[in-house]
């Protein structure tokens, strides 16, 4: 039944008469998209964020987060769609990528 819920919960997000707005429904599926949060690797605004150090072989090294702010929305979208080292596979919706793409550039509207 929870499956059913959680299935039918971004028509019922996206309708005329939503208690969310797109911009608090991109926050929140940003942080949590699918059990993992994006701004987990890629920061709070997608800014990269330095997820671990480590030594191979006596070299010190860092595994980053890369910035997805900056980057086109084609570019994103094709990111999101194909399978990269470390980065979990989401199988996102058209709507879904939209929305996080959005949060990635609410403050961009904020400062027009």
């Amino acid at each position: 039944m929870k499956y059913i819920l959680f299935f039918l919960l971004p028509f019922y997000l996206f309708g005329e008469s939503s208690f969310i707005t797109p911009a608090e429904y991109a926050t929140q599926l940003y942080k949590n998209p699918r059990g993992i949060g994006c701004n987990n690797c890629h920061g709070e605004n997608g800014e990269g964020k330095l997820i671990a150090r480590y030594k191979h072989k006596g070299v010190e090294k860092s595994f980053r987060g890369p910035e997805i702010n900056s980057v086109k929305y084609s570019d994103f979208y094709k990111a999101l769609n194909k399978r990269k080292n470390g980065m979990p596979r989401y199988f996102l919706t058209d709507k879904e990528v939209a929305a996080l793409y959005l949060h990635l550039h609410q403050t961009e509207k904020k400062e027009n």
